[in-house]
């Protein structure tokens, strides 16, 4: 999402070279082609000149996951914060100049001109969100999403493989995980009636001091990237809303969940996308054993009703691994029993198959990057309206995409795992950043808006804008 149309580099020079590696990784979380695209689809594309035009409200939906401790202002204060400066910087030297040429004469008028923005009140940024509404966000995370591990190649007589991302892949199959949580939203009138409230019944029925809505996400394991989410109110389930997830699931991988998901429709809804599954099932499943493989699993049959198992009709063919974990104290209690469609004991040996599963807890620490470090739990949302909510949710989700693409980008320099990078350290690297980056060249400047140019970095309308262009506004 970079600035177009910004032309005072020329005059001031080039400045931040440092962090363009860092802009370099947030144009391939969210490249500007792709935020221009889902603009025009969603036809919110600004129709006069604002102080906040679409790209800038989009900047700041983002950039509120990045400071969502801080109020609004604050975060659309930290994205305009180098405008201010380069101003500063470009009228200091046109200033010295401004009699040598027409042009610089020019220029001076522009910065006087841009002068004008000022950064608009709460109502204003509250109107400026509605007006470009839940849909734009959804569909730009769900244009951007998606798996960013490399595979690795196998190598041939005279070259080398190359290695893959380390812990994002088994035997060639990408590691997926399904899981859900929730998120408190402010204490509204509207929120309660849109998302519902948690509930305890001991004795009598209590209500929770916070709204909630639930949230179901698809994650790539090995680089904890979200893959795809699906938002629900709380009082919707996670295993319905997991079924939809699947949408997102192909051939080549391997889908992780943990006892609460399991279920026949699952499975069969994951094979029939053509991946593999590994999931952990509750003690009360039936799996009886019918062949006994070397490595102590066995294959078993499962069905969608006991009257389907007793005329065999409809089963699937799994494979079961159980096991137990020994600790210094002694050997495990409690066992865990495994079902996956990997059928051969040589290519996934049993106990290959159950190390693996472990990165299922992958999708925990996904979650919990958003929740705790991100967001910083227990605050709740700052929206008071079901629509902005949603909108900052999906703020909030582009945002950790940005930060964990950033993550594997370094990662993938230096030919490590991206889980021994810290996602706090990436979070911190990239508040700094992004106020310095408005100092850097134009094709080098991601994750702002585009809406600028000679007049007014902030308050022109967008190139292509529909309808008359008028003076400043930010009212709807």
């Amino acid at each position: 999402m970079r600035l177009r149309g910004w032309t005072w580099d020329a005059a001031v020079g080039p400045a931040g070279l440092g962090n363009r590696p860092l802009l370099e990784a947030l144009e391939v979380a969210l490249p500007d082609m792709v935020v221009e695209e889902v603009i025009e689809r969603t036809d919110t594309r600004e129709r006069r000149r604002r102080l906040l035009p679409t790209h800038l409200v989009v900047t700041l939906v983002v950039s509120m996951g990045l400071w969502a401790t801080e109020s609004v202002r604050h975060a659309l204060v930290a994205v305009i914060d180098g405008w201010h400066e380069v101003r500063i910087r470009r009228e200091d030297l046109l200033g010295r100049s401004s009699l040598r040429s027409p042009r610089a004469r020019g220029a001076t008028r522009r910065g006087r001109a841009s002068a004008r923005w000022h950064v608009p009140s709460t109502a204003a940024i509250v109107r400026a969100r509605q007006r470009v509404g839940v849909r734009l966000l959804r569909e730009l995370f769900h244009a951007v999403a998606g798996p960013i591990a490399m595979p690795g190649t196998p190598g041939t007589p005279g070259t080398p493989g190359t290695p893959g991302t380390p812990g994002a892949f088994l035997g060639g199959l990408r590691l997926m995980a399904i899981d859900g949580t929730t998120l408190d939203v402010a204490d509204t009138p509207e929120n309660a009636r849109a998302f519902g409230r948690p509930t305890t019944h001991r004795g009598q029925p209590v209500s929770g001091a916070f709204p909630q809505l639930r949230v179901v996400a698809l994650i790539e394991t090995g680089t904890h990237a979200l893959c795809d989410v699906v938002v629900r109110s709380f009082r919707g389930g996670e295993v319905p809303a997991a079924r939809h997830l699947l949408r997102s699931v192909e051939e080549g991988m391997l889908l992780l969940w943990d006892r609460g998901f399991y279920g026949y429709d699952l499975i069969r809804r994951t094979v029939d996308r053509g991946a593999h599954f590994l999931g952990r099932t509750k003690t009360n499943v039936v799996l009886p054993p019918e062949t006994v493989l070397p490595d102590g699993s066995f294959l078993s049959t499962i069905y969608p009703s006991p009257t389907a198992r007793r005329r065999h009709q409809d089963g699937i063919v799994v494979r079961v691994v159980e096991y137990a974990l020994d600790t210094v104290a002694g050997p495990g209690t409690e066992r865990y029993r495994l079902v996956t469609s990997l059928l051969d004991p040589v290519a996934f040996p049993a106990q290959t198959l159950a190390t693996t599963y472990h990165e299922r807890w992958e999708i925990e620490t996904t979650l919990d990057e958003v929740k705790v470090h991100q967001w910083a739990h227990p605050r709740p949302l700052r929206s008071k309206h079901p629509r902005e909510v949603v909108q900052e949710l999906y703020g909030l989700l582009l945002a950790h995409l940005a930060i964990r693409t950033l993550m594997y980008q370094a990662a993938l320099h230096d030919g490590v795992d991206p889980d021994r990078l810290s996602f706090i350290g990436a979070l911190r690297v990239l508040r700094r950043a992004i106020p310095r980056a408005q100092r850097t060249a134009p094709k080098r400047l991601p994750l702002f808006v585009a809406g600028c140019s000679t007049n007014s970095p902030l308050s022109t309308s967008r190139r292509g804008a529909r309808g008359t262009t008028h003076g400043p506004s930010s009212a709807k």
